[in-house]
């Protein structure tokens, strides 16, 4: 059901089996016992001991790798739910929108957890990643890209240092390389589940 799968979402984090670039900085994670890869776009590692984590979830943070080079300063936010929590994404791209609508969809993106302090700007299907725009009380404007990797339901945001907002076109691009990033690393090791197309 989407309302369950997508809630998963709010779950989270282990880190374990860190893959560093040249110059220090984490690029690559193995997850839950290595049943998921968590690669950044490029341009950002991965924060070392950052998130939290339970038996079946996790929550890593990404950032840019160095300070004052040409990466859009950001805190990206990837978020990986329980197995099988991709069948959240079986109803198609219509589903998600209608759901993430709702009082209670809404809930399940909000930062304070009440459906009224967030406005659903933009939802849309773009190839198998569920993109929405939002407008949240405590965070402001910002994008989150939704997709199942591996069977499990994977969320991507990206904010703006300090509490900024990011440049709307900034972040959508964010978003959607971090899960191009993180679709490349676990190709062909399970099943995807990205947006339902119908047909």
């Amino acid at each position: 059901m989407v309302v369950r799968g997508v809630a998963a979402l709010v779950l989270a984090v282990g880190l374990a089996g860190c893959v560093a670039e040249e110059g220090g900085g984490i690029r690559s994670v193995a997850l839950l016992d290595g049943q998921i890869t968590a690669t950044a776009p490029a341009g950002y590692c991965i924060a070392p001991g950052a998130g939290r984590r339970d038996a079946d979830s996790a929550v890593i943070l990404m950032g840019p790798c160095r300070a004052g080079g040409a990466t859009v300063p950001s805190l990206v936010t990837v978020t990986v739910g329980p197995g099988a929590s991709a069948g959240a994404m079986a109803g198609g791209g219509e589903a998600l929108a209608a759901f993430f609508a709702s009082e209670a969809g809404r809930a399940t993106l909000s930062r304070s957890g009440r459906g009224r302090d967030v406005v659903v700007l933009e939802a849309k299907a773009q190839g198998d990643v569920f993109l929405l725009r939002l407008r949240d009380r405590i965070a402001g404007d910002y994008w989150r890209a939704i997709s199942g990797l591996r069977g499990r339901l994977v969320s991507v945001t990206a904010d703006g240092p300090g509490g900024e907002t990011l440049d709307p076109a900034a972040g959508k691009t964010l978003v959607l390389a971090a899960m191009a990033a993180m679709a490349r690393a676990n190709a062909g090791k399970g099943p995807t589940n990205g947006v339902a197309t119908g047909g």
